[in-house]
């Protein structure tokens, strides 16, 4: 009911971009074949492991195996003549890391302090050992399962956005699409990271993830906004399998 509410107060607006951005249709075009050809082929091997993680999570805790969850994505278009993007929402899958009867409030006030840039309420909001460790992060979220600590420092749970890439709701490349709750902090130069289609992976996570401020994280997103090529994506991917086997910031 919560999300409903927020997601009534997320209106469509089109954010204009500048017409090197709106001359990349070429681009777009084969960043959707190329997702689309390497979710396929991907999901012919992944299909065993996250079966079988499907069912360590029921056996760990009693609910769905797969979380849905409402996110901010963007629609590009024609509009008097101009690139524009709309901002509109969508159901993300992940693989279940919670207690099925978790609240949002932490989440929700983390989220505020983050944006908000107030490091203090972050580390009110956990130990200070555990926000030394990473500050920008909700570390030893009490509403995590066993099965989710281990999924989401591998960052397994995201595996499920496959599904997702193949919807055409994201790409395998591009900033993270946000929450409705957070759309609705954003100031209008936030609102810049979601001139492109959202992806599984990104700039932030190869650069900063979890040891960036909010504003860091915009500045990175924007950053690959400005720069997109089918090359910079590769070297994304190719980035975030070292930032995953490292356990980089997972988050």
């Amino acid at each position: 009911m919560e999300e409903q509410k927020a997601l009534q107060l997320i209106t469509p607006k089109p954010i204009r971009v500048t017409e090197e951005q709106g001359t990349k249709t070429l681009y777009f075009v084969l960043k959707r074949a190329f997702d689309v050809v390497v979710v396929s082929l991907s999901l012919i091997f992944l299909l065993p492991l996250m079966l079988a993680i499907a069912f360590l999570i029921k056996l760990d805790s009693a609910g769905p195996a797969v979380f849905r969850q409402q996110r901010v994505s963007a629609r590009r278009r024609m509009h008097n003549g101009r690139i524009v993007w709309d901002e509109v929402p969508f159901t993300i899958y992940k693989f279940r890391t919670m207690k099925v009867d978790a609240k949002s409030t932490l989440h929700r006030q983390f989220i505020e302090a983050y944006i908000a840039g107030d490091e203090k309420r972050m580390v009110e909001l956990q130990s200070a050992q555990k926000a030394a460790e990473a500050k920008y992060k909700i570390m030893d979220d009490p509403r995590v399962t066993r099965v989710g600590k281990f999924l989401r420092k591998t960052s397994l749970d995201e595996l499920p956005q496959l599904w997702n890439v193949l919807l055409g709701d994201m790409s395998l490349v591009g900033p993270r699409p946000p929450i409705p709750y957070e759309v609705e902090l954003y100031l209008y130069h936030h609102r810049e990271r979601l001139q492109t289609i959202p992806g599984m992976t990104g700039w932030w996570q190869v650069k900063g993830r979890s040891s960036t401020s909010f504003e860091e994280m915009v500045r990175l997103d924007v950053e690959y906004i400005q720069n997109q090529s089918l090359w910079l994506d590769f070297k994304i991917i190719l980035g975030t399998v070292t930032a995953v086997l490292a356990a980089k910031g997972a988050r």
